[in-house]
């Protein structure tokens, strides 16, 4: 529907909007744009099931963490296709009484989350939420207990087996409740993984096996994982039927979850498999592709897109090294229809110029609605043939880069990425998504491994978000340098939406941090919201990075992932600030949702559309509910 044909329909648009706030009211658009930003055209809001993506149908993830000595800050989901003008109501129950009784005074139609006051937290409580519809109350969400005299903190403790460290998590509903389960690795060696459903109770282990005794970061064995930048696994419900697979990328010796073993005729052929999320029984495997066998087995990264707009697909990056100089790289869509894998094209390098680096975006860069895979200096299309190189603007290897909605202003999306020993002397460039060309270049004398970049909206007086790296902070839109003194700007680690305003919060060697431009001071003393060790929780490596970021359940702010010391727990970041911000889940955000299935080195996820300070309402993402028929 054309903007000018906005009249008398029921829509969400943004109010309130300054450095700390986001609420989308329900109103009577018309022409009249509040407070000169864009109101969404609720038209764009009604996907047609037939052909937009079928995503998971996630329930509402309800949470509670204690945020003071006498509050509960609970939380919720809003779902993607949930109806405009929905609202909530709040229910608690005591101990084991089994009777619920509303929080709320009025119907809460702003942030998803309601803080309890009036708790007896000396006993369990219970918690549930109810939407209400046209005035309507809907059937109660599952619920969440709070345990009597719970710690006062920000976390959701998962128990786990004794075992080794974890490095990686992923999440599916493995069960089809709605809620996301979890799949862990063990850095054994031979790897393991292990399956556990959303509450810790224990599903299923695999061993990798004798082909995965050999766990080097660069030639590692034909079944090894989660080494270095390789993951080689990754979870999705890739046949529709809302229960998620498990794909892992397995050799000769692989035991499964379910006690089978998998043969090869040699230790160097591969195969791809879909294991059965509840019970890793393999479901149906095929054969990796053999172009490159002739120099040993393929390390695998992977990821999930729906390259023809509908159908989840696999998309695995693999490489191998020939003798000790260059890479031999082939990435390959597969889709999993319930019974079989079916490669459905590869594309090999061989002397094309592409760089790649440590981590693989499944992305709509175009707006038509399929996703292409892009790497850091290169993206093919849906099919398979390459459709831009960045080789020609001197875009070689790095290792840190992202694509989002940089630029609220600017057509499609932006690309932002840093350079390792460029012999130009490039440091970092920032480039339109859609089609490579080049915005902005950062060059200087001397060839430097830049080795980190972000990017995110830290800055509220600057239009858009922030793209910086030790080379620099600088506005991204603008080209503008924020912090003179490189010394003055934050640690370029990792992002998190965590404290409720539009600004991002940063994941910084076990911190959680909120820089002020406004004062801002040495990167190892910006101003701490969090310090991730007094929770008991410990990242893996040196940095202490988290097995894994997303928006697993409550709001639409995201959840950190460590471990205990004791490698027997998930120890689960999720915030304990209220906000009236309404956004709905980013799980629900079909760019935000591929990169949660990616690993890689650890980076951030963005969304496709611009979220940041002055954001105008996202428009309903174009989604089905897997498992839901069109009516």
């Amino acid at each position: 529907m054309h903007p000018k044909h906005r009249r008398r329909k029921i829509g969400w648009w943004v109010t309130g909007v300054g450095s700390t706030a986001l609420v989308l009211s329900a109103a009577l658009l018309t022409d009249f744009t509040p407070m000169g930003m864009a109101a969404q055209d609720p038209s764009s809001a009604d996907a047609d099931p037939a052909t937009a993506r079928p995503m998971e149908k996630l329930g509402r993830g309800v949470v509670a963490v204690r945020s003071s000595s006498t509050d509960v800050l609970v939380s919720w989901r809003l779902l993607g296709l949930d109806p405009e003008g929905i609202g909530f109501n709040v229910y608690r129950s005591i101990g084991n009484s089994g009777g619920y009784a509303k929080l709320n005074a009025q119907v809460l139609t702003k942030g998803t989350n309601f803080t309890d006051t009036t708790a007896d937290l000396t006993r369990s409580n219970s918690y549930r939420v109810r939407p209400v519809v046209d005035g309507a109350e809907q059937g109660p969400s599952s619920t969440f207990e709070l345990s009597a005299d719970h710690a006062q903190e920000p976390v959701v403790r998962i128990p786990l087996r004794d075992g080794a460290q974890i490095k990686f998590t992923w999440v599916g509903d493995l069960d089809g409740d709605g809620e996301y389960d979890y799949i862990v690795d063990r850095q054994t060696a031979p790897r393991t993984i292990e399956a556990y459903r959303s509450d810790g109770t224990f599903l299923w282990s695999m061993d990798l096996g004798p082909n995965g005794q050999n766990v080097n970061n660069i030639e590692g064995g034909s079944s090894s994982i989660d080494t270095g930048n390789w993951d080689g696994v990754t979870v999705y419900d890739f046949d529709g039927d809302g229960k998620a697979e498990v794909a892992a990328r397995i050799a000769g010796g692989v035991t499964f979850g379910d006690g089978t073993k998998f043969t090869e005729a040699d230790g160097d052929h591969q195969s791809i498999a879909m294991l059965d999320g509840l019970t890793g029984a393999p479901r149906a495997t095929a054969p990796v592709p053999d172009d490159y066998i002739a120099d040993g087995p393929l390390a695998a990264r992977f990821a999930v897109g729906y390259l023809d707009g509908h159908t989840p697909t696999l998309v695995s990056f693999m490489k191998n090294r020939v003798g000790k100089g260059g890479f031999n790289l082939m990435i390959g869509a597969w889709t999993f229809d319930g019974s079989k894998v079916e490669q459905k094209w590869k594309w090999l390098r061989g002397k094309q110029s592409a760089a790649d680096g440590h981590n693989t975006r499944v992305i709509d860069v175009d707006g038509d609605g399929k996703d292409e895979v892009a790497e850091i200096g290169f993206v093919l299309n849906g099919d398979g043939t390459l459709r831009y190189s960045l080789a020609d603007q001197g875009i070689g290897h790095g290792d840190r880069w992202y694509i989002g909605k940089m630029d609220p202003d600017r057509p499609g999306l932006q690309g932002y990425g840093v350079q390792q020993d460029n012999t130009s002397g490039l440091r970092e460039y920032y480039y339109d998504a859609t089609d490579g060309s080049m915005i902005w270049k950062h060059s200087a004398k001397g060839i430097v491994d830049v080795g980190r970049g972000l990017v995110g909206d830290i800055d509220p007086d600057e239009p858009g978000m922030e793209a910086w790296s030790f080379s620099g902070l600088y506005n991204a839109k603008s080209n503008k340098l924020l912090a003179k003194n490189t010394s003055l700007q934050p640690w370029p680690a990792l992002g998190l939406w965590w404290d409720g305003d539009l600004g991002m919060e940063l994941l910084n060697d076990g911190k959680i941090e909120k820089w002020n431009p406004a004062s801002p001071s040495t990167a190892r003393s910006v101003p701490r919201v969090e310090t991730v060790w007094k929770l008991g929780a410990r990242g893996f490596g040196s940095t202490d990075n988290p097995t894994l970021i997303g928006d697993l359940f409550g709001d639409w702010r995201e959840e950190a992932v460590f471990t205990n010391a004791g490698n027997n727990e998930l120890v689960i970041l999720s915030t304990d600030q209220a906000t009236d911000t309404r956004l709905y889940t980013l799980a629900h955000n079909p760019a935000y949702r591929n990169d949660m299935t990616v690993k890689g080195y650890m980076q951030s996820h963005q969304v496709d559309y611009y979220l940041g300070t002055g954001m105008s309402a996202p428009p309903r993402p174009d989604i089905s509910y897997a498992g839901e028929s069109a009516e």
